[in-house]
């Protein structure tokens, strides 16, 4: 019963996102800006409207009840092996950030963007450049903070247009913590200046980044924190200004792709619906609240959308597939109602879950 359980309540809200999905992209990238509408209007017609006030309350109740679900069956065996399994991949972090960053930056390169198919610029030689380094794991943070740094000053240059990338600077703050793990031309090198007799071996004495680092009391553990807040706010971005702030733009993704046929509700429910999507999911990384499964909902988002959407660029989402993976395998790390507040109602819903272990429950 309690699998049967879990399971209804884990349909229904792959259900809701589904259905929120395909509208829950960067509504810039496939529709021309410009298309009038209010925040105010958006709000005022989905809240007066009772078939769309009944849907969003089936859609909370379905979120509350998975939540229930969790904290009353999270202890059984199946979720436990599931959480060891995604804690057991933290060695191959570096390289899944490494990937998420430098693959998109080489497609930008060529496709001759600046981080956002938003911004058009000639910056080939750098962002290619910088990506490969990254996925060959060479100078891997010197080139991470030379990537953070060009972002910055494309943020400079070409605001708000850039924001819609913002999810590189988790990445890049993410790469310069971790750095370049294994497999990577860095760590080949590092093997060789330990070895007794290289050549290398000569410069032995010469600090590392990571070394700097480290006596500056920055080490890996702030890492998921980094990638919270950074995804997070991108996330919030995505769905209040993206969605909320530009319900006209948002709309005309709506009618371009017909989406009402393919779940038959207004148009306005659509946009609130998707905005509503992202930014819980934004704040649910934010706050380190259920952050593994706020992940897993970040990345059920972004795959209906790229299914739902033929003519979005994929490039341009691989940055936020790859980090919403890596906060699967981090959980929330420090500061984070995960830490303490889920435990809490864990043991409340499930009494025999026993005294607390330090183990967060995201």
């Amino acid at each position: 019963m309690a699998g049967r359980a879990v399971g209804g309540v884990v349909s229904g809200l792959a259900l809701l996102l589904g259905a929120s999905g395909p509208a829950a992209a960067h509504v810039d990238y496939v529709v021309e800006p410009g298309a009038e509408g209010s925040a105010a209007k958006l709000f005022r017609t989905v809240f007066t409207s009772p078939a769309d006030v009944a849907v969003l309350g089936a859609g909370g109740l379905a979120v509350l009840a998975l939540v229930a679900g969790y904290l009353r069956f999270g202890s059984l065996p199946d979720v436990a092996v599931a959480r060891r399994t995604l804690q057991s991949y933290r060695p191959y972090l570096p390289w899944m950030l490494r990937l998420s960053v430098g693959l998109p930056l080489v497609g930008a390169g060529f496709a001759g963007y600046l981080f956002s198919p938003s911004v058009a610029a000639d910056a080939r030689l750098l962002q290619v450049g910088v990506g490969f380094l990254l996925l060959f794991g060479l100078a891997t943070r010197a080139v991470a903070t030379l990537g953070l740094l060009a972002y910055l000053w494309g943020l400079g240059t070409h605001f708000p247009e850039m924001l819609l990338a913002s999810e590189y600077v988790a990445g890049f703050l993410a790469i310069l913590v971790v750095g370049p793990g294994q497999p990577s031309a860095d760590m080949m090198l590092r093997r060789m200046v330990v070895t007794d007799g290289t050549v290398a071996s000569r410069f032995r004495g010469v600090a590392t980044p990571g070394e700097l680092l480290a006596r500056a009391g920055v080490d890996r553990s702030v890492t998921p924190l980094l990638l919270r807040v950074f995804l997070g706010l991108n996330f919030v971005y995505l769905g209040v200004a993206q969605k909320w702030l530009q319900p006209g733009e948002a709309a005309a993704v709506v009618a371009k792709y017909d989406l009402t046929a393919v779940v038959p509700v207004s148009p306005e429910l659509w946009v609130f619906g998707a905005g509503l999507v992202e930014a819980g999911v934004g704040l649910a990384f934010l706050t380190g609240t259920f952050t593994r499964g706020a992940a897993v909902a970040g990345f059920v988002l972004l795959t209906t959308t790229l299914f739902g959407l033929p003519d979005d660029p994929v490039l341009a989402h691989i940055t936020l597939f790859g980090l919403s993976s890596a906060l699967m395998v981090t959980g929330s790390g420090r500061f984070s109602l995960d830490s303490w507040l889920v435990p809490a109602l864990r043991r409340r819903f499930d009494p025999g879950l026993g005294p607390p272990d330090g183990q967060r429950a995201d």
